[in-house]
């Protein structure tokens, strides 16, 4: 247990902020030593997995939890399916690539998402046609207030659009040690019709996509428009795609022909990126913080010195901005400290 600790290297935007105490754990048994401490101080708990989704804006006066548990485990369930099982302490994309150099299918179009495994479900994470829900079996979690564990299947996740049970009823009364994948061996799924991925095979001569392919493709789409964390502070994508009306978009598109969306039933989703560029926001700076050159939905720490309120104050602008030119909320996906 460690008091006044930077969490600095803990959060992929690089924000000096301080938790009053911080522990990193390895087993279920330590983790409960953790939560007793806390119990008996009485304090706020901030549990860190990558750092790839949280915005710190102040100290934290708490106790900090960095979960470290490790540990992939493999149930094969007949000739093309496999149970895969990951510890919350693993890395995410050291898991995908784990589960491609089996030869395992259905995390291809996941790859180079940065964060953890234990975080994964928590905004059912999602790139390119594919979201945790499509393979999710079950995860593992401690209840918080009687810390006893617990299991959810698919259904009890709750999962939607960057949103799961976890960020709803059950934000803050659990903590994910687990996740359980259904993969496949032989007969896999290839999805290219979202993104660039066909065009970027194209250009890598590929005709008869592999998962492994379609990984490589992926890697380098989101290589050439996303900045790499250890080089420039960010968090990957700030907003949502927002969701509105079909009546709405209608509307929207008298008023801007060139409007992007994407229709499903009575609703569209619009891309965030396109509004926020719109908007003049590409490449912008303001201080310490900018909208990444390449991809408007990315707010970056320009200068490595921004603190997370300046960041924060950032992405009110975009927002006001936004919402005063096409009439719609942008919905911070980063959760905010």
């Amino acid at each position: 247990m460690q008091e006044n600790f930077s969490l600095q290297p803990y959060n992929t935007f690089g924000v000096d902020a301080k938790a009053r105490y911080f522990a990193e754990i390895y087993s279920i048994e330590e983790l409960k030593e953790a939560l007793s401490f806390s119990d008996t101080q009485t304090l706020p708990l901030l549990f860190i997995g990558g750092g790839s989704n949280i915005l710190l804006t102040k100290d934290f006066e708490g106790l900090a939890i960095k979960l470290s548990l490790k540990g992939i485990h493999e149930d094969l369930i007949n000739e093309n399916e496999v149970l895969v099982t990951a510890k919350a302490g693993e890395n995410w994309h050291e898991f995908v690539i784990f589960c491609l150099e089996k030869n395992y299918g259905g995390l291809e179009n996941l790859s180079l998402i940065p964060g953890n495994v234990g975080t994964s479900p928590m905004q059912n994470i999602g790139a390119y046609g594919t979201e945790i829900k499509d393979t999710f079996v079950s995860c593992t979690v401690l209840n918080l207030e009687n810390l006893q564990l617990e299991t959810f299947n698919l259904e009890q996740c709750k999962f939607g659009y960057r949103d799961s049970i976890f960020k709803q009823e059950g934000k803050g009364k659990y903590v994910i040690l687990e996740v359980t994948f259904k993969l496949t061996r032989q007969t896999h799924k290839i999805k290219t019709e979202y993104g660039a991925i066909k065009s970027e095979l194209e250009n890598l001569g590929i005709q008869n996509p592999t998962i492994q392919d379609i990984s490589k493709a992926v890697i380098n789409i989101r290589q050439s428009k996303l900045p790499d964390p250890k080089e420039i502070g960010n968090a990957g994508s700030f907003f949502k795609n927002p969701t509105i009306l079909l009546t709405q978009f209608e509307e929207l598109q008298q008023k801007f022909e060139n409007i992007q969306g994407y229709p499903n039933g009575d609703f569209v989703k619009v891309p965030a990126g396109w509004l926020i560029e719109q908007c003049g926001w590409k490449g912008k700076q303001i201080g310490n913080v900018a909208s990444h050159k390449l991809q408007s939905l990315v707010i970056v720490n320009a200068t490595g010195s921004a603190t997370g309120k300046e960041i924060f104050d950032f992405s009110t602008e975009i927002i006001n901005s936004v919402k005063e030119k096409f009439g719609i909320e942008l919905e911070r996906e980063v959760n905010i400290i």
